[in-house]
């Protein structure tokens, strides 16, 4: 395997998660990866999913990196652990996040939209009283209005997340329905000098294709992009990188000849 370094990745710090550090390591380790930048969830004002309160979306930051640094120790020579966060972005926490983003020596800050007026696509709410496409779209454009309201972050996560929880997951999206606010996602995010990632996530949910689509893929690099991270968004040992073998073979189909990893927000090139 090529890709050493799985850049997407959350253990119980993680609202979401009940993964031990240690265990996604060991995963890690087991899969041939030299690197792991964990990504610890950080939403204010998250809606309120079961039994997940919405005060377990903020993160203890402090408590995070304590435990990052024993097992930076522990592991020194075996793996290479990062310090990374994922900041979800909505307007009611701008200023929270900006904060949040400059409070430690991240060396990694994804982005990401979680919530289209308070709501996760997660919930079949989500898509309740609307064309699916019309849903994907409204998701499409809180994300380009989120790019142009935040700058603290390196990459933005999973473009196109809210198709994991369509009616069809598997099946390919309109690209063409949407292909307008994509190539203005890709312009602003040149112009801001930030880039994406290709996650793999979507593999577990079933789909077909990785996030971001191969079609937007090839158009981020058609316009110049360059600068890529790959992440697995494994919340749990088992799909620590998962599919990295593809998403080493599309890549390059796609045109890229390197991924990179971030150390102290700034991105080292690593050939595919």
């Amino acid at each position: 395997m090529s890709i050493k370094a799985d850049c997407h990745l959350h253990s119980h710090f993680s609202a979401d998660s009940k993964a031990s550090m240690e265990d996604m390591i060991e995963a890690g380790i087991k899969a041939g990866l030299d690197t792991m930048c964990f990504t610890e969830h950080n939403d204010f004002n998250m809606q309120e999913e079961f039994e997940i309160p919405k005060e377990d979306w903020v993160l203890n930051v402090d408590s995070y990196l304590y435990e990052l640094i024993q097992y930076k120790q522990k592991y020194e020579g075996k793996m290479k652990l990062l310090f990374g966060i994922e900041i979800g972005f909505q307007d009611s926490c701008i200023r929270e996040n900006a904060v949040l983003a400059k409070s430690h020596e991240f060396d990694f800050i994804i982005g990401s939209t979680h919530l289209v007026n308070g709501v996760d696509p997660y919930f079949p709410e989500y898509f309740e009283g609307r064309d699916r496409e019309d849903a994907y779209h409204a998701y499409f454009e809180e994300e380009l209005h989120s790019i142009k309201k935040n700058s603290n972050f390196d990459v933005y996560g999973h473009l196109d997340y809210v198709v994991r929880y369509g009616a069809s997951p598997d099946a390919p999206y309109d690209y063409g329905r949407h292909a307008e606010v994509f190539d203005e996602i890709i312009k602003t995010l040149l112009d801001k000098e930030k880039a994406i990632e290709l996650n793999t996530g979507g593999l577990k949910k079933g789909m077909k294709e990785f996030h971001p689509c191969e079609k937007l893929l090839r158009r981020y690099r058609e316009l110049g992009g360059e600068i890529i991270t790959i992440g697995s968004d494994a919340h749990q040992p088992q799909n620590v990188a998962d599919g990295f073998d593809r998403a080493c073979e599309l890549l390059k189909e796609c045109g890229f000849k390197y991924y990179c990893v971030f150390e102290k927000r700034t991105p080292e090139f690593r050939r595919l």
